[in-house]
């Protein structure tokens, strides 16, 4: 395979397999800004992390190695759903008392959690292209995906600096932020269920 077809072919595996991390990207910065947390650094981070865990993953799979058997990977689910839930709560306990509830994910590895537990399908597509690909095309994917992670990052940044978007999450964020993980997590797991 031509490099340039690579590219675009490594371009369209990432967006297509990571639609929704930007919007659980978005939220998260959208948390930082109405709440100072996590803080832009440790979604970035957290972000390179967790799409880093399941290449690693994907790479070693590849190689003939079955690293997490495929009716476990729903599971993965829990985490954005737990981490909502536990938002949920500390929501309806500051609303009680006066407080400011504290934040879904409050840095680096809730981050990475939640990216690997949201991409953790992702791994069902990286295996099988990273098989049939080969090394070299493999590491042009992984330098695509790296510039992808820079990209997705940026635009939900953007996404979350509009006054009216940030507007509504400081007035519903306690509600939206956890509520967006419950569903991120009911639907890994349902989509695990059924698949």
């Amino acid at each position: 395979m031509e490099w340039s077809a690579q590219i675009v072919t490594a371009a369209a595996v990432f967006a297509g397999t990571n639609v929704d991390d930007l919007l659980v990207l978005t939220v998260l910065f959208l948390s930082a800004r109405a709440g100072g947390a996590p803080r832009p650094w440790q979604i970035w981070a957290g972000q390179y992390t967790g799409i880093g865990a399941l290449v690693a993953v994907s790479v070693v799979a590849a190689l003939g190695l079955t690293v997490v058997p495929d009716d476990r990977v729903g599971l993965l689910g829990l985490v954005p759903l737990a981490l909502g839930v536990r938002g949920l709560v500390g929501a309806i306990r500051a609303r009680g008392e006066g407080d400011d509830p504290p934040a879904v994910a409050t840095g680096l590895l809730s981050v990475a959690g939640v990216t690997v537990a949201n991409g953790a399908d992702n791994i069902s597509v990286y295996t099988p292209v990273f098989r049939t690909v080969g090394a070299g095309a493999t590491a042009v994917s992984v330098a695509v995906f790296a510039a992808g992670v820079a990209v997705w990052c940026l635009a939900a940044s953007w996404l979350g600096s509009h006054r009216r978007v940030t507007a509504v999450v400081e007035r519903y964020g306690t509600w939206l932020v956890p509520g967006v993980f419950v569903v991120i997590g009911a639907v890994i797991l349902a989509e695990a269920a059924l698949g």
